[in-house]
């Protein structure tokens, strides 16, 4: 009887120290969610610790709704448990989006990690292009033959090209800047979608194109844009027998994980050194998303919620032959495409158009709070924004007929119409 005593004895003084193992030390390294842990949850957390780093980054401990903490494989995650995780993170997107991305944040921030920034700057920009005018630009089955003969005639210089000569972009310069949301407007064929084409990489190599753009300095030629950038057209180009969420799978596989996980290795290191615990949920969320097992699944159903295409992710997105989603879903859709990559640089072609104006400001918003405060880089072009969004934006560019009439804050436009003699009128 001593002895068994004893032996209870023992494990509770066990099991009270280490609820005393991660130590605040008033340096507030704890968050909200594990000032209550109890000590079976601690024991747990400090198993965990002791593994090997690969193994350490596959493990998490994931609440139940019951209550429970439970280790698991973030590789492994059934869709029960994705769902619950998503729920709790971002239960509703307007309210909640803006909470998660501080939470991330504040983990990163309490290791001294410094997430990346893209600076992007294009100097003298200018584009053109050599194309037929009037009749010759139908695309006709005429047009094609004499075309091609024409090309032929040209090649050999027999024949001088009736091409004519359209400028684009004409010697226009300047920066667009991290941690900012920079709005891009103009009337039509102003050259706003060359523009986003040309600092996202993407441009059609039939241009003519002479300038610079660099990213923090280093030339296009230096790294691949692609890899960086991402570029969201105005077009909806989607493969009708796929579902929404077989849609966003796909797109997140193509684009992989970038740093993500380079980003999470240094900062578990720093964690474990520093004694500091993480938020569990947030802890399962950066694991998964950079676990090549796991990470498209919960990109999709986060980028899902986020983008209000939860309630469509098993619908067919459809085409002219078969029926599907509608075409405001298929904008949000085209969308999602490129936010479930890694890039960090965003240029995006009128992402409004077919979109109701409550549901471009919430698609906005959610970007805005991902630029302010994770580091990211948008530059988006919108076509009459309504002032609600307008207000989003930190700064503004103006495009007309190839040239830049103004760039800068958005609080000083007004002001500098007035002094160039265009003052609004009140109303």
């Amino acid at each position: 009887m001593e002895i068994s005593c004893d032996i209870q004895k023992a494990g509770h003084s066990f099991r009270r120290s280490g609820s005393s193992f991660w130590i605040d030390n008033g340096s507030g390294v704890f968050s909200t969610s594990s000032h209550g842990e109890d000590d079976e949850e601690a024991l747990k957390w400090a198993a965990l610790q002791r593994l090997p780093t690969f193994q350490r980054l596959k493990k998490g401990l994931l609440a139940t709704p019951q209550g429970e903490t439970n280790e698991v494989d973030v590789s492994n995650l059934e869709v029960k448990e994705r769902k619950n995780l998503i729920e709790r993170l971002v239960g509703v997107a307007e309210e909640d989006h803006e909470n998660f991305l501080l939470r991330l944040k504040n983990r990163i921030d309490r290791v001294g990690i410094n997430l990346p920034k893209i600076e992007v700057r294009f100097q003298h920009l200018k584009i053109a292009a050599e194309a037929y005018a009037g009749s010759r630009a139908l695309p006709s089955v005429f047009n094609y033959c004499v075309n091609l003969v024409e090309g032929l005639l040209n090649s050999v210089h027999i024949l001088p090209s009736k091409k004519k000569h359209l400028s684009i972009l004409k010697d226009v310069s300047g920066i667009i800047r991290p941690c900012r949301m920079t709005l891009l407007l103009g009337p039509p064929s102003s050259g706003k979608t060359t523009l986003l084409l040309a600092l996202a990489g993407e441009l059609d190599r039939d241009l003519q194109f002479s300038g610079r753009v660099t990213y923090n300095g280093h030339g296009m030629h230096e790294f691949v844009p692609q890899r960086t950038a991402a570029y969201i057209s105005q077009h909806d180009v989607h493969m009708g027998e796929l579902t929404v969420g077989e849609t966003l799978n796909f797109s997140a596989r193509c684009q992989g994980v970038g740093d993500r996980y380079e980003i999470l290795v240094e900062l578990s290191r720093r964690e474990k050194e520093a004694n500091i615990k993480p938020d569990a949920d947030i802890d399962i969320y950066m694991k998964a998303v950079a676990s090549e097992g796991q990470r498209v699944q919960v990109v999709t159903d986060y980028t899902l919620k986020i983008l209000g295409l939860d309630g469509c992710a098993d619908t067919l997105v459809g085409d002219n032959l078969i029926r599907g989603i509608s075409g405001g879903q298929k904008k949000r859709l085209t969308t999602g495409e490129m936010l479930v990559g890694p890039a960090k640089a965003l240029f995006m072609d009128e992402i409004s158009t077919g979109l109701d104006s409550s549901t471009t400001y919430q698609i906005v918003n959610s970007i805005k709070q991902y630029v302010h405060i994770l580091n990211g880089t948008a530059f988006i072009s919108l076509l009459q924004p309504a002032p609600e969004t307008y207000e989003l934006f930190d700064d503004i560019v103006l495009l007309s007929d190839g040239h830049i009439v103004y760039q800068g804050p958005r609080e000083n436009v007004l002001e500098f119409f007035e002094s160039m003699g265009f003052r609004c009128p009140e109303r």
